[in-house]
């Protein structure tokens, strides 16, 4: 989760916000055309697509990332072992239009990409999320030359291989991999506005993959995130596939638009109360909480006794063995 995301809720969005939604929905209608999909810019309303919960889900944060390095396959399979009910998988955009698992399309801080040579002239300056920033960028790469690259960890693991291990998946390798193991896709869209101005957005080509796939379907069910509305909204408009906002800072006091193309809403820990959750449920929206890091058994406990209805962990293991102990309570 990157906490310099804005909110966008429907009906209070800027110049910015509209514009993704008119492109993202405009490119994507020429996936629907033929499919017997909704027109054009239709939204589904949601009642409640989600199953009701007996306990909260375990959404394995960038996969069990605090043992492997985040958004490989390694720490993905780890976090299956572990008894996550869903994967996360930040997906960002490639040159030739494909997604990839990278919490930013910045590479340098996840990969090898400065080991390099043949990839030195790359490095630019972007401006991303109103930050200056000089860096290696997804949307300057083939999916075949990011494949070159070795992922390695954002800061030490215990236990993990000081060199870079594995390569970037990509969407599709993830969607293999759930498909073998049976678990849940959490997939969230990131900065989408901002690979829409590069005629890249990632809305069409998210749905392009789930639509090829079948899913989301009983063995393998998808949520799709993203801290911008109008990017579920063009998600929406042309697949059906329940939808998460992500909230960054405090939540708004009024959920009911929200609810009109969201099936919850992920949260940060620090902003979770009784009366958030409640004020959520109100309006049939699940409340995910992030991000929690090697937290200890009683603070999973306090969030579940709030009746939260899933937590995004850094640590499947250890959320597992909460439910677990509840569960025989």
């Amino acid at each position: 989760m990157g906490l310099r995301r804005r909110v966008l809720v429907a009906g209070v969005l800027g110049a910015g916000a509209a514009m993704l939604a008119s492109v993202s929905v405009a490119e994507a209608a020429e996936l629907s055309e033929s499919s017997g999909e909704p027109e054009r810019g239709t939204i589904h309303r949601v009642t409640h697509p989600l199953p009701p919960r007996g306990r909260p889900l375990i959404i394995a944060h960038r996969g069990a990332s605090a043992y492997r390095p985040e958004h490989t396959l390694d720490a993905y399979r780890l976090a299956i072992q572990q008894g996550a009910d869903y994967i996360e998988a930040d997906l960002v955009v490639t040159r030739d239009g494909q997604l990839v698992a990278r919490h930013e399309n910045q590479l340098s801080w996840t990969t090898d990409v400065a080991e390099h040579p043949e990839f030195a002239a790359r490095r630019r300056t972007k401006t991303i999320d109103g930050v200056v920033t000089t860096n290696w960028f997804t949307e300057d790469f083939t999916l075949a030359e990011l494949k070159t690259l070795r992922a390695r960890p954002r800061t030490p693991l215990p236990g993990a291989a000081p060199e870079p291990v594995g390569s970037i998946p990509s969407l599709s390798d993830i969607i293999d991999l759930a498909r073998e193991a049976t678990v849940g896709l959490y997939l969230e869209l990131k900065i989408p506005s901002y690979f829409a101005m590069l005629r890249l957005a990632p809305e069409p080509i998210l749905v392009s993959a789930l639509r090829a796939n079948q899913l989301p379907d009983t063995s393998v069910p998808v949520l799709v995130e993203s801290f911008e509305g109008p990017s579920l909204q063009a998600v929406r408009a042309i697949w059906n596939v329940p939808c998460i906002l992500l909230i960054a800072g405090p939540v708004p006091a009024d959920l009911s638009l929200v609810h009109q193309y969201a099936a919850g809403i992920g949260v940060d820990k620090s902003q979770v109360t009784p009366a958030v959750v409640e004020r959520a449920h109100a309006e049939r929206l699940e409340v995910h909480a992030f991000t929690f890091a090697n937290a200890s058994l009683a603070d999973y406990r306090r969030y579940f006794a709030m009746g939260v209805d899933g937590v995004f962990t850094d640590n499947p293991d250890v959320a597992r063995q909460v439910v677990r102990s509840a569960r025989a309570g």
